[in-house]
């Protein structure tokens, strides 16, 4: 699908100087002499370049759909990470470090989806929120106050979290794994 230069958002994937790009930021701009354009930073979603363009108006980029499959976690072997198609039954294995730092957060069973293009994984999109077990958390320092201060603590994951003063060992807490930060308690 076509769309003009002055029409790309953050998050769209476009076909541009060979390679597949996601626009991360867009900024219309209306200089005083000359045309209107639209600067946009792109990211390569292959090897992970950046690059920053200008699309005029007249200009034409072709817009990519990505395909969306949910997949569900089995296991991790040596430096791979299978996954189930939960509709086929087919297996996908990726490499750990296409996941990234998130992979820790992987759990049995969990669903997440994976964006493809032609067949071939492009992204792989993690559950928002999942909870995990502290398993070490510094002792509270008299005098600290309970508004502002947050203590280091290690997760069942082996992930560092700033966690608020009153979490201890052995609770189970909820985590954003994007920005991988505490969000709450965990219900027991």
């Amino acid at each position: 699908m076509k769309i003009n230069g002055n029409e790309i958002k953050p998050g769209n994937v476009v076909e541009h100087k060979g390679g597949l790009w996601v626009a991360v930021k867009t900024n219309a701009v209306k200089p005083g002499k000359g045309g209107a354009f639209n600067q946009v930073e792109m990211k390569n979603l292959i090897d992970g370049t950046k690059l920053n363009e200008r699309f005029r108006a007249s200009e034409t980029v072709e817009k990519v759909r990505l395909e969306q499959k949910d997949f569900q976690y089995l296991y991790a072997e040596g430096e791979m990470l299978v996954f189930m198609d939960t509709t086929t039954y087919e297996q996908l294995e990726l490499q750990t470090e296409f996941v990234g730092d998130r992979a820790a957060f992987l759990q049995d069973g969990m669903e997440i989806t994976v964006e493809m293009y032609d067949e071939r994984p492009i992204g792989v999109k993690l559950p928002d929120f999942v909870t995990l077990e502290i398993v070490e958390a510094d002792p509270v320092v008299k005098g600290q106050t309970v508004s502002s201060s947050y203590k280091p603590a290690v997760m069942d994951n082996g992930i560092k979290v700033m966690v608020p003063p009153f979490i201890e060992a052995g609770e189970k807490i909820i985590v954003e794994t994007n920005e991988i930060t505490y969000v709450r308690r965990a219900d027991s």
